[in-house]
Order: structure tokens, then C-alpha cells, then sequence
């Protein structure tokens, strides 16, 4: 591989030809496809291997991300279904290095793979490894399973684009200069989940040896009620008759399925419920069983993980409610759709929402925290574990309510101060403070890219014994620290809560789809 302007490397399916970028000197390669079009007869099944071409193809553009809603002041969509594809940096020489895999999050409807805190230019740089960011389908094309349509489809397009991915680069870093038995899969938010399914995947077994799940929405997974649910919404929203099949879902127009998805994920009582229409499926295959229930058996991947939150996650949800018993009704509503029985000894280690600060904790540690403290448990006992909390929040973050809010850990990681949907709050934020957090999370991220563990300051998420109190966390800040077991009577609060399965005093819901899936089982 050279280090001319334009570098050309030979992958499994042809030849492609990055750039050398102008601005921070790294090689990049951008738009390399990695599986074929998802379209038409492709749409809802497996991805299928890119069909290979011949001379050399031009990789100095970014292609369209996976099609999407734009959520702005139109409905308009952007993107394309022929949207399997990756980017490539890395820094300009030709040493082997760690590869980085990473997905971006989005709430499993938006984001690409070349958002501009994602692209990480400058991660590259200071860390030393070969990034490879990764398009995969999104929203309706990619997180609902149709399976009470017909069994001519997967319950989880995303999961399996993503695996296939992986399978690229298995086969394909070391023509970057890329270590492929030292691959570390990260992601945040909805990306953050797709590294813990991808741990929990038996086909993915073997194709990574660590892992970073930041903010990772670990009970965001569907079940078979739940998909139906949303399954038959989508068909009365596009108003296609109730017998609508996968054959004519595959004819409809694209864009008007994913402005129906879109207008889906903002139904306001479902959300509060903490039931989106988007998520993976457990359809024991590709994702055996629910994440929380893969870890306490210990048949995850057994490589070294990373996870952590934002101390702010939810900080938008203070507005919410305006009255403590609003608040409240809303609280103990959204808890007792997984565990009626427990919910009354969480809301109690939360004042029983008594304010609004207490709520956004309680939605940010219902979402986040909680299970991903789960998660970190369990993993402890397969493989060495780190545990992080991202408080770090400029001045004005903090006075407009904000804080560390959810995102706001990309642009430390990224090394961008103004990367980040977070930044935009507050343009004119000091420096040297989110510099210095900024060069830690780098130097422990870096470290675990190299080595797969984090700086020695960074004791693992442990067990307690005589002489250590276990669960050490790693708090990312402007004089950061390391606590052990935060916030404690929480943590104990959410052992003893059940959040495996949505659809607890749902019976409106659960009685009639449940018949339906029923019906198609015996079909």
C-alpha cells in the first residue's frame, strides 16, 4: 500500500482508491460497499456479499447513508436502500495497526456512518489504528420484524448487515494495514446496542476481541408482541388492507414507508412506555435471547468490554411533566409495563419522582444505567470488564439544565469539540478542560484498541473482598476520578426489577396480538 494521494488497495470483491485528506493527513477510503443492494427482492431478507467489479473503483466520496427521515421542518427522506457501505481511515504509513470498528447510534432510525463527529480523522491520529465506520439499514428496513407476514424474511436486517460488516473486515483489514485478530466493535447509543447484540450473536463469534458499548440502550430489544404491534400499524398507516403481505411491502414505495416509520417513532404514548416501534427482535437465531438473559447465562462473547453512560442522559425529560403527580402517574406507567410487581421499590431510591431532576435520572437509569450496570455484572464473571460515567459538562450545559447529556461523550472520544448534535448548545464552550477529559477517554480508549485493557488508573469493574470495595467506575470529568459502586441503593433498587419483557398491563395489546402470532405459528 502506498502513501500517494491516491492509495489503492485490493479488497475480496476489486480494487478501490482512497485519498490522502488535505486537511488532517490521514488515508481514507470512503463509500467501499460491503454487501449488495437491499432494494426490491432484497428488501427484509439477508444481506447478501457485494458482487465484485472490475478495474479500480473511486472511494473519495461518501455514499448516501441508509434511507432515513430527516426530522427537521418537512418530511422529507434522504438516503437510499442500496446503503451497505463503509469508511476507512487510517493514519498515512504503513504499520500494521488495531483495527476499530465502529456503528453509529440514531435510536435505530437515523445516522450514517460519516457523521462529522463519526469520522474520526482525529481518533485515528492520536489513537493509531485502522477506523472503519459502517453503514447498515435503519428503521423500517432494518429494526421490525415482519415474520407474522411470512417467514420470507429475518427479524433482524441490521443485526445481520452488521455481521456481515464484520466478515469484510475479517477478510479485508490487513489490505488496509489492519490487524484482523485485533478488531475492537464499538458504538454509542443505538450503535452502543448493536456491540452488545453483536456480542450476544453466534454468528458474529470470533469476528472481534473487544468491545465498547458507550450509552448503550441494552432492554431496547422487541418482542415478538411488540413487533406485531407495530407491524400492524405500519400496514393500517400506509393504508394497505390487514392481509397486506411481504411480497407487497416489498413493492411499496420506500420513502412513504419510512415517513410512516418516522411519523410511528413519535407516537408520544408508546414512547413514554419506552416502547419504539424500532428494535432488534430475540428471535433465537440471530439474537438467541435477550440480551440481559444472554449475559446472566454467560454465552456472550467472551472479550473484554467497555461500557459506561452520560451523567445527564435524559436531561430533556425534566420538561416533561409540569406537576409532581403527572410525573409520577408517567413513572410508575412506564415501569409497570415490564414489572408491576418492583416498580414501587425503584420509584421509592428515586423520592418517587418528587421533582423533575429525580425523573430524567430515573428515565436516563431506566434506558442506560441500569442495564448496562446489569450487563456489567454479569460479563465481570466471563471476561475483564471496565466501567465508565461521563460527567464532564461545560459551565453553560450545566446552567441551562442540560449537563452531560446524552452524545456529549462523542466529542471527547472523537477529539472534536463541535462535532456533536450536544455541541451545538454551546458554541462557545472553553477548551482546555474538555482537552484534558478529552486526551484521558483517548489515552484509556487507545490503550484498550492496543492492548484490550485501559491505562492502570483504570481499576476493572470488580468484585468486593477484604481489601477492595468492588465495581470500580472510571468518572470522566473535568478532574476525573475513579468511584466504587455509585449510586448503590439504585443499582440494588433495578436488581430486583424485571425490564426483560415489555407488555406488562398491556393486555389491550398483548391478548389480541398474541392470538395473531398464534395463528401464524400454527398456519
Amino acid at each position: 500500500m502506498s502513501s500517494a494521494d491516491q492509495p489503492v488497495v485490493t479488497t475480496s470483491a476489486g480494487r478501490v482508491r482512497g485519498i490522502v485528506d488535505p486537511d488532517t493527513g490521514v488515508r481514507t477510503w470512503r463509500g467501499v460497499p460491503y454487501g449488495a443492494t437491499t432494494e426490491g427482492a432484497g428488501r427484509f431478507r439477508a444481506p447478501r456479499p457485494v458482487e465484485s467489479w472490475t478495474g479500480v473503483r473511486d472511494a473519495s466520496a461518501f455514499s448516501p447513508p441508509a434511507m432515513q427521515g430527516f426530522f427537521g421542518w418537512t418530511d422529507n427522506v434522504i438516503g437510499t436502500e442500496d446503503c451497505l457501505t463503509l469508511d476507512i481511515v487510517r493514519p498515512d504509513n504503513d504499520e500494521e495497526l488495531p483495527v476499530v470498528v465502529y456503528f453509529h447510534g440514531g435510536t435505530f432510525v437515523t445516522g450514517s456512518s460519516h457523521e462529522k463527529v463519526l469520522q474520526g480523522h482525529y481518533l485515528t491520529k492520536t489513537t493509531d489504528i485502522v477506523y472503519i465506520s459502517v453503514n447498515f439499514r435503519l428503521g423500517v428496513f432494518g429494526y421490525l420484524d415482519y415474520r407474522t407476514l411470512g417467514e420470507d424474511c429475518v427479524a433482524n436486517p441490521a443485526l445481520l448487515d452488521q455481521i456481515l460488516a464484520l466478515r469484510w473486515v475479517h477478510d479485508n483489514a490487513a489490505g488496509f494495514g489492519g490487524d484482523p485478530g485485533r478488531v475492537t466493535i464499538m458504538g454509542e447509543s443505538a450503535g452502543g446496542a448493536a456491540v452488545i447484540h453483536l456480542m450476544c450473536a453466534p454468528a458474529a463469534r470470533g469476528l472481534f476481541h473487544r468491545a465498547i458499548a458507550q450509552s448503550p440502550p441494552v432492554a431496547s430489544v422487541h418482542s415478538r408482541v411488540q413487533a406485531a404491534m407495530w407491524v400492524r400499524k405500519l400496514i393500517k398507516d400506509m393504508g394497505l388492507p390487514s392481509q397486506t403481505t411481504l411480497e407487497a411491502l416489498r413493492e411499496a414505495d420506500a420513502e412513504a414507508l419510512v415517513r410512516v416509520g418516522q411519523s410511528m417513532l413519535l407516537n408520544r404514548k408508546e414512547l413514554v412506555q419506552f416502547n419504539t416501534s424500532f428494535m432488534p427482535t430475540v428471535d433465537t437465531h440471530t439474537l438467541p435471547a435477550h440480551p440481559i438473559d444472554v449475559f446472566q447465562s454467560g454465552a456472550q462473547a467472551p472479550v473484554p468490554l467497555i461500557i459506561g453512560t452520560n451523567a445527564d442522559e435524559a436531561s430533556f425529560a425534566k420538561a416533561l411533566y409540569q406537576t409532581n403527580k403527572s410525573r409520577l402517574r408517567a413513572a410508575r406507567r412506564a415501569l409497570s409495563v415490564y414489572d408491576p410487581d418492583n416498580a414501587e421499590a425503584v420509584l421509592e431510591t428515586y423520592d418517587f419522582v418528587d421533582d423533575r431532576r429525580k425523573f430524567a435520572a430515573l428515565i436516563a437509569d431506566a434506558v442506560f444505567w441500569a442495564p448496562s450496570v446489569m450487563l456489567a455484572t454479569e460479563h465481570r464473571r466471563t471476561a475483564p470488564t471496565w466501567m465508565y460515567r461521563f460527567d464532564y459538562a461545560s459551565t453553560t450545559m450545566r446552567r441551562i439544565g442540560l449537563g452531560a447529556m446524552h452524545t456529549s461523550d462523542l466529542a471527547a472520544v472523537f477529539g472534536d469539540a463541535k462535532a456533536t448534535r450536544a455541541s451545538k448548545f454551546d458554541p462557545f464552550q472553553p477548551r482546555e478542560e474538555f482537552d484534558e477529559v478529552s486526551a484521558a477517554m483517548q489515552f484509556h480508549w487507545g490503550s484498550f484498541f492496543h492492548n484490550a485493557h485501559p491505562g492502570e488508573k483504570w481499576p476493572v469493574y470488580g468484585f468486593r473482598s477484604d481489601t477492595e470495595p468492588g465495581r470500580a467506575t472510571a468518572i470522566f470529568a473535568a478532574k476525573s476520578s475513579v468511584e466504587y459502586d455509585p449510586k448503590a441503593a439504585q443499582r440494588r433498587a433495578w436488581e430486583g426489577f424485571d425490564m426483560r419483557e415489555w407488555g406488562m398491563h398491556r393486555q389491550d395489546l398483548v391478548e389480541t396480538l398474541t392470538d395473531s402470532i398464534a395463528d401464524e405459528g400454527n398456519a
